[in-house]
């Protein structure tokens, strides 16, 4: 596991506007936190809906991310973009330099309305996304602040616990992760789980490479909690959740 150092890097000195790449899942909404912590002007959360599988992009219960952000109380932008990469090809490199596209569109349609002068973003060991990120903020000219980027992943799932984090397994594929894990928080048996599942799998703590993704439901950034009603959908070695209903308590 690539890690570079247990601390914390500081925001970057870039005074303005910024806007968070926010799916509702825990590592995004993570350096949304954080970022706020911190003191940036976050005043977009902008979340892209992959209309399929994506290699950029959190999928599962993107839909919530508006009610989430409803919950912290900043303006979000939803990204619909369709085919998604899908004229790219096979090339795992085009297809990927393909879905930035829309997502790149978007921040300067907003550098328009706002002055962008940053965005975050919850990469967290992945190359392969954060190189592709950090390119388009350097075309745009913003900053890119990441605080979970190559830090100890075992001390993250901590610091979100010790947040209050409340955050939701929405989908699993890997192996030790069965159906029972569908719904369960993130709280200290289930990392004292993981750390059993790393151990004998190689299960990643944060779940990275989509081993098992989440929603956080609550936390020290939102106003009101967001309620969700569903229904496990298992396929013999992997399952999610079905949503049928969400609502702000």
């Amino acid at each position: 596991m690539a890690v570079d150092t247990d601390a914390e890097p500081a925001p970057p000195d870039a005074e303005g506007a910024w806007v968070s790449l926010f799916s509702g899942g825990k590592d995004s909404s993570f350096a949304l936190y954080r970022g706020l912590e911190r003191g940036l002007d976050v005043e977009r959360l902008l979340t892209v809906h992959p209309d399929g599988d994506s290699y950029m992009y959190h999928v599962p219960a993107t839909r919530l991310a508006a009610l989430a952000a409803e919950s912290v109380g900043i303006d979000h932008v939803d990204v619909h973009p369709e085919n998604l990469g899908g004229d790219a090809g096979h090339d795992s490199g085009s297809r990927g330099d393909a879905e930035v596209e829309p997502l790149e569109r978007a921040l300067r349609d907003l550098d328009e309305a706002v002055d962008v002068a940053g965005v975050t973003a919850g990469a967290v060991e992945s190359e392969y996304q954060t190189s592709r990120i950090r390119a388009l903020c350097d075309r745009l000219g913003i900053a890119l602040y990441a605080p979970v980027w190559r830090r100890d992943p075992w001390t993250v799932a901590e610091e979100m616990i010790d947040a209050g984090f409340d955050t939701r397994v929405v989908q699993v594929a890997a192996a030790g992760l069965d159906a029972s894990w569908l719904g369960r928080p993130l709280d200290r048996a289930a990392l004292a789980d993981l750390r059993d599942l790393n151990e004998r799998y190689g299960v990643h703590p944060l779940g990275e490479g989509g081993e098992f993704e989440t929603l956080v439901v609550d936390g020290p950034h939102m106003d009101r909690r967001v309620d969700i009603e569903w229904e496990r959908e298992w396929e013999g070695t992997r399952g999610r959740l079905r949503i049928t209903d969400a609502r702000l308590d």
